[in-house]
């Protein structure tokens, strides 16, 4: 029997997940401004004492995680934090399935294509993606995929945001990639510095600031009333991995003094609910130990 999957809500046929390769469960964890660490004689410096204290925050959630990881399915999340600088990351290396998460890519690649020959998308080139992030309409997003050359010309836009851990499937929602990977898109989309422009930057951030309301799970649950939010999320059921869910989120959370971009990818759940119930709380705890 063909191996059939639910990919945001619709039909998907592709092959079984594969193993990370990465060896052990260990989780890495890592964090920015570091390059202050020798003390003056007289005693360390405001920055550096701010470095020891984001070092020791990233240690406890270290461990929290790791205690949380025995007692749910496999999990990784990354985080930085733009005003600090500060990079967290959880078993940031491990592969997963990207499900519809990978429709940022395919935005991205999309916004790249079109500024290579400096124009503006096309009325239907922007209604398609505005449906592909904001209701991920898989058939939308398949008739952007083909237009923009497949798998191919993903993966040669991949490379010019920097992402060394993602591996695009002809399947697109069977793309594999890292939470290390998503983060470095997650800021690319940002980036004044960065291969996109202006308009496609504030283009990638409207549509991601409108998706429908059921899908506003995973990365908005850690957001305050106060703040603002962008969010793509994605979920993939497949009879072949026994019915098991993967469920992703990836965005960001700005306001007063927040700037953070977060990834949570995951799978091997037994449905939908427990699935975003574990990665909202991975979230939720990132920031009740990193205090962002």
């Amino acid at each position: 029997m063909a191996a059939v999957g639910i990919l945001g809500g619709a039909g998907l046929v592709g092959a079984g997940m594969m193993r990370d390769g990465s060896g052990g469960t260990l989780p890495i964890a890592s964090f920015g401004n570091s390059s202050a660490r020798k003390t003056s004689p007289a005693g360390p410096s405001p920055e550096e004492l701010a470095a020891q204290e984001r070092a020791k925050r990233a240690k406890a959630l270290n461990a929290e995680l790791t205690k949380y990881a025995a007692t749910v399915p496999e999990f990784s999340v990354a985080v930085l934090d733009k005003k600090t600088g500060q990079k967290y990351s959880f078993r940031g290396t491990k592969k997963y399935d990207t499900a519809s998460v990978v429709k940022v890519q395919v935005l991205a690649c999309l916004l790249l294509t079109a500024q290579d020959k400096g124009r503006e998308l096309t009325t239907n080139q922007l209604a398609l993606a505005r449906r592909m992030i904001t209701l991920s309409d898989n058939n939308a997003t398949t008739s952007l995929f083909q237009s923009l050359g497949r798998q191919s010309a993903i993966t040669a836009c991949n490379k010019r945001l920097g992402l060394t851990q993602t591996t695009v499937n002809s399947a697109w929602g069977l793309t594999r990639t890292t939470v290390d990977d998503q983060l470095r898109l997650l800021s690319e989309l940002v980036d004044p510095n960065g291969p996109l422009d202006a308009d496609s930057r504030k283009l990638a951030n409207t549509l991601m600031s409108q998706v429908d309301r059921s899908q506003r799970w995973g990365v908005p649950a850690v957001a305050k009333a106060s703040e603002k939010f962008t969010v793509k999320n994605g979920w993939d059921t497949r009879s072949k991995d026994n019915g098991l869910w993967v469920i992703n989120s990836v965005g960001r959370v700005t306001g007063g003094n927040t700037d953070v971009s977060i990834a949570v990818l995951s799978r091997g759940h037994q449905a939908m609910p427990n699935g975003i119930a574990v990665v909202e709380k991975v979230a939720k705890m990132s920031r009740q130990y990193l205090k962002y």
